[in-house]
């Protein structure tokens, strides 16, 4: 019953959320404008140097992976707002589940994720990339990359709920991201890295969504390019999928008893 309970709630929660961003749509210039700008300069700012056109078609993972690691931030500026705002302080005096409340805010961040999806398929269309599998495999891969997608939302609520201030939440949501990205197989092969940061780059999570996409979409690696090896990469789909299931697994009950400790007080 208090799953049905949560389940409930977390849909109310996410209708408001909804209904906010519809009548606040700047909101989702951030989620609009990143992933434009970020295919503009790795595709022609550094792309001609790494491939080229063949890189291009490499990148579009690469950047799927990125962007929905990046709206994680998303969640934790605007739970953060809600608390900061006294918003979160009215549910708490409300019968309402405490998983719910956390639960729509992960929900309603997903429309943001895929507003950001669309917007970077448009735009890897635009520059030459294409999907080149069957539709089954396609949609499956963009079902993986939302599962990503609210899965990393919740790494979100964890920052929200430990900052509790907008301006933290916001430091704290971004400090975390570049380093994840970046040691990463989202723009150059992890086997291209030196020493110990090749086998985090292996490991990533994002290196694995990035890899699933490409597999899912039948992009290969420019022909200068090492091809990633191992286990992870050898099974890309599997690990990625693992490794959302862990991320909710860990920071979904850990969400949760940070919301119920701020309910207490």
């Amino acid at each position: 019953m208090s799953v049905i309970t949560a389940v409930r709630d977390g849909g109310i929660i996410a209708r408001r959320n909804f209904t906010n961003v519809r009548r606040t749509p700047g909101a989702l210039v951030t989620g609009v404008a990143q992933p434009i700008i970020f295919v503009l300069i790795m595709a022609f700012v550094f792309g001609g140097a790494l491939g080229g056109a063949d890189y291009r078609e490499f990148l579009i993972g690469g950047l799927l992976a990125q962007t929905l690691t990046f709206n994680s931030s998303f969640t934790a500026v605007y739970l953060a707002k809600d608390l900061h705002q006294g918003i979160v302080d009215r549910f708490r005096v409300l019968p309402m589940s405490r998983v719910g409340v956390v639960l729509g805010r992960t929900w309603s961040d997903l429309i943001t994720s895929v507003i950001s999806t669309v917007v970077l398929v448009l735009c890897g269309l635009a520059i030459g990339w294409r999907a080149t599998t069957d539709p089954l495999t396609i949609t499956l891969t963009f079902l993986l990359l939302l599962l990503y997608a609210f899965a990393i939302a919740w790494v979100g609520a964890v920052v929200a709920l430990t900052a509790r201030s907008v301006e933290v939440a916001q430091s704290l949501g971004l400090l975390w991201l570049f380093p994840v990205c970046f040691i990463s197989g989202a723009f150059v092969s992890a086997d291209s890295l030196p020493g110990p940061l090749r086998g985090i780059a292996e490991w990533n999570p994002v290196t694995a969504i990035a890899t699933a996409a490409r597999q899912g979409f039948g992009n290969t690696a420019p022909a200068q390019f090492e091809v990633a090896g191992g286990w992870p990469a050898e099974n890309a789909a599997l690990y990625a999928t693992l490794c959302c299931l862990t991320i909710i697994a860990i920071f979904a009950p850990i969400a949760v008893t940070q919301y119920r400790r701020i309910s207490r007080r």
